[in-house]
C-alpha cells in the first residue's frame, strides 16, 4: 500500500465513523424527541443538515490528508491530536444531544468542539494554510449550532 492511499485511509476513518455514529445517535430522535422540542425562529429546516454535514465531512477529510501528507514538521503531532479529539467531539455531541435527550450537555460538548476545531485549525495553519481554511466553515457552523443549541436549551428549559 503507499503511503497516498495510507494518507486517504487515515484520513477519511475517523470522519466517516464520526459521521456514521452521529446519524446512528441522530436519525432515530428527529422525529420523535427532537420533534417536539420548542425551537428558535432561525432554526434551519431537517433536511438541510445532511447535505451541510455532507460537505463539511468531505473538507474535513481532505484537510486532514493535506495534513497528513505534507511534510512532517514540530506542529504535525499536535494537529494530529487535535484533530482526533475534535472529531471524537463531534461524534460525542450526537449522543450526548439527541441520544442522551440533553440539551444542556449537548451545549457544554459542543462549545469544547468549537475550542478544539478552533485549536485544530491553527495547528493546521502551521502547516498548510489550505488545510485551515478548509475547516473554517466548519467552525462557523458550529458556532451557529451552538447558539441554536443554546437557544433550543434555554427555551426548553423545566
Amino acid at each position: 500500500m503507499s503511503n497516498v492511499s495510507l494518507a486517504i485511509i487515515i484520513a477519511v476513518v475517523p470522519v466517516a465513523a464520526a459521521a456514521l455514529l452521529g446519524n446512528i445517535a441522530t436519525m432515530p430522535n428527529i422525529p420523535t424527541w427532537y420533534a417536539g422540542l420548542a425551537k428558535p425562529f432561525f432554526n434551519p429546516p431537517n433536511w438541510i443538515f445532511g447535505p451541510i454535514w455532507a460537505v463539511l465531512y468531505v473538507m474535513m477529510a481532505y484537510a486532514f490528508y493535506r495534513v497528513l501528507t505534507s511534510t512532517e514538521g514540530r506542529w504535525t503531532i499536535t494537529a494530529v491530536v487535535l484533530f482526533l479529539i475534535q472529531i471524537a467531539l463531534n461524534a460525542a455531541w450526537s449522543w450526548v444531544f439527541f441520544a442522551g435527550h440533553n440539551p444542556s450537555g449537548g451545549l457544554l460538548t459542543i462549545l469544547a468542539l468549537w475550542a478544539a476545531i478552533a485549536l485544530t485549525a491553527f495547528s493546521f495553519w502551521q502547516i498548510d494554510q489550505m488545510a485551515s481554511a478548509l475547516l473554517w466553515p466548519y467552525l462557523g457552523w458550529v458556532a451557529f449550532a451552538a447558539v441554536l443549541n443554546w437557544e433550543i436549551t434555554r427555551l426548553n428549559a423545566t
